[in-house]
């Protein structure tokens, strides 16, 4: 029996495959480019995405989803390259998320604010339900794998020491929240104000930079983050900004309210991060 992630990649590639709207696809799933099968047309986007992010969770029914980033090829024509998927975040056009909870909702930005839409079973359709989404400009809440806590560097334990820290007029502490699947943390965080950090941990050394994949994971929250108010960071460079080597780099990620991120930058600044 094909894996419930298997299953979403499959789906989408041949969702997608045939359109004429694509010249190629990257996913996290797959090690090398997507090209689109040539009995197909090409057209002018790529597709990047997480077919499955928070597959680990799917024995226990926790919320996962679906993430996804559009970006304009670079090349003229013909199949696509490395160097259409390899871009900016700045360079997005379009990135969301769906997300598979007790419902169904899909939210995505094309760079004029930010949307959510919810499933609507009845007649098979989404229909608009968070207009204008704002992420708030205070967080409640914080969400951090505190189990790597051990493998953090300095800057990244007095961080979150900080946010737990009682203080009446910044709002402090912060409730710890933190479910697994990022989509799920960044979903909640984007409604109801939070601030999510992944940091690069000493816990894997094949995985120096952390867990969270810069084309799949963090650039296409960061672009909905900011286009919700909100900011992204590697702790010394915004998320759009970063430049990708490879389909599969990896990078750390702080993302939420603007606040928080850069109270972040600041811990990191000061600490050696």
């Amino acid at each position: 029996m094909m894996k419930l992630d298997e299953f979403a990649q499959d789906r989408i590639y041949k969702a997608m495959d045939h359109g004429g709207h694509l010249c190629c696809m990257a996913s996290e799933e797959s090690a090398e480019l997507i090209a689109i099968p040539p009995q197909f047309p090409t057209g002018r986007y790529v597709l990047m995405f997480d077919p499955l992010d928070g597959s680990s969770n799917i024995d226990a029914n926790v919320s996962i989803g679906t993430i996804f980033a559009i970006h304009r090829r670079k090349t003229a024509h013909g199949p696509g390259t490395l160097e259409d998927a390899l871009q900016v975040g700045n360079n997005l056009v379009c990135a969301g998320y769906v997300l598979y909870g007790p419902s169904t909702v899909l939210v995505y930005s094309t760079a004029s604010g930010v949307a959510g839409f919810t499933l609507d079973p009845s007649i098979g359709e989404f229909c608009l339900s968070h207009e204008e989404i704002r992420m708030p400009e205070r967080s409640k809440y914080y969400s951090a794998n505190e189990g790597n806590r051990a493998y953090w560097g300095e800057a990244d334990r007095k961080f979150i020491d900080h946010l737990k820290t009682p203080d009446k007029d910044s709002g402090r502490p912060y409730s710890s929240r933190y479910i697994g699947t990022l989509v799920s943390d960044f979903h909640r965080n984007l409604l109801a104000g939070g601030v999510f950090l992944y940091p690069s941990d000493r816990k894997d050394p094949k995985k120096p930079q952390g867990k969270l994949r810069l084309l799949y994971e963090a650039a296409p929250l960061a672009y909905i983050a900011e286009q919700a108010g909100g900011a992204a960071t590697d702790g010394k460079h915004r998320i759009l900004d970063l430049q990708p080597k490879g389909l599969h780099d990896r990078t750390p990620l702080c993302i939420g309210p603007k606040a928080d991120v850069a109270l972040y930058e600041k811990f990191v600044r000061e600490n050696g991060g």
